[in-house]
């Protein structure tokens, strides 16, 4: 059983994945991570989504940033999106991932911002 689900939507998403999974290794909180595109790989991230046992999931997409909402759409447990600058400036992905329909929620945090993805999961634990 781990305690966060780090997805990232393409490999290219490792450095702001690195950033929150340093901050989970500092406080002792486990982690599972995994490279599942929602638009790539739609079977395996629903199979896993749904197979899951972590409590939290952090979700980390660049671009139309469809990875959090996908997630979100999937699970009752809290899903935190991080977008990521990957064109005009991360701008895109912030907005996609902050419009998301009722009853869809997922948490936002700044672009490029995994530490705070990671800080904001453990606060959920806490809980």
């Amino acid at each position: 059983m781990v305690d966060v689900a780090v997805i990232l939507g393409s490999a290219s998403d490792r450095p702001i994945a690195d950033k929150a999974i340093e901050v989970l290794a500092k406080n002792n909180v486990s982690y599972d991570l995994q490279v599942l595109s929602a638009h790539r790989n739609p079977d395996e991230l629903d199979a896993y989504v749904k197979g899951s046992d972590a409590k939290v999931f952090i979700t980390i997409a660049g671009l139309a940033a469809a990875l959090p909402g996908v997630v979100a759409a999937r699970t009752k447990k809290p899903v935190i999106g991080v977008p990521v600058s990957a064109k005009l400036g991360g701008l895109d992905a912030l907005l996609s991932i902050v419009q998301m329909p009722k009853g869809v929620p997922v948490a936002c945090v700044g672009i490029d911002n995994g530490d705070n993805a990671a800080h904001l999961a453990i606060r959920i634990l806490q809980r």
